[in-house]
């Protein structure tokens, strides 16, 4: 504790110590500081108007989601139908990846009605990221080795059918179905509907951020 000083304001030292260097206190010594100052000083402290509050985290919004849509009864799809949405966006606003819309909200509200307190959250836009070890759970590494292997593939069909360029992942609508195939076994359908983007010419006269 600081010598010569109350246990409270010793406490106020050193959980402000750059407060008791201005004010030329030394913890263990010799000096006094009268208590006048202390509480003063704990007045200040308590004058500092508070931060406002922080966004909700992700993990606390989309357990929150994900509670309200079991307490519903209805799968994404049955979700998606009411909203107008596919399943896939629908999943994505549960799991905090996608903006929900103004528009969509009211319709999402009826059908899931305990969502209404997160409603304001989700039309925020999201931190949009995902967790390394997603990868090791086998539904979503087969996406991937499926990619890794048949990557330069769909790449090379893709530049022979629209060009040199991508498939947007943000214009794009995505879909999961299932169909019966012919040994009568379920097989999932996974449908990616993105807006094809040519990569363009660097023409000087085309750069608009070029300096006159």
């Amino acid at each position: 504790m600081c010598m010569g000083l109350p246990i409270a304001d010793a406490s106020v030292c050193k959980k402000f110590p750059n407060m008791s260097k201005m004010m030329k206190v030394k913890c263990g010594g010799n000096v006094t500081m009268r208590r006048s100052v202390i509480v003063a000083s704990q007045d200040a402290i308590k004058a500092v108007p508070a931060r406002p509050a922080t966004r909700i985290s992700k993990q606390t919004l989309v357990d929150k989601l994900l509670g309200a849509k079991e307490a519903s009864g209805k799968s994404f799809s049955q979700i998606g139908k009411e909203i107008g949405c596919t399943n896939f966006y629908t999943a994505a606003l549960f799991y905090n990846q996608q903006q929900l819309k103004p528009e969509t909200a009211k319709a999402l509200a009826q059908a899931v009605p305990d969502v209404q307190p997160m409603l304001e959250e989700m039309m925020k836009a999201p931190s949009r990221r995902f967790d390394p070890e997603l990868l090791q759970d086998p539904t979503v590494y087969r996406f991937y080795e499926a990619i890794m292997h048949n990557g330069e593939a769909l790449k090379a069909i893709i530049n022979e059918e629209c060009g040199d360029g991508i498939m947007s992942a943000i214009d794009m609508y995505a879909s999961v179905d299932t169909v019966v195939g012919k040994q009568g076994e379920k097989r999932a359908v996974v449908t990616f509907n993105g807006k094809f983007l040519p990569y363009v010419e660097g023409k000087v006269a085309d750069n608009v951020a070029q300096r006159s």
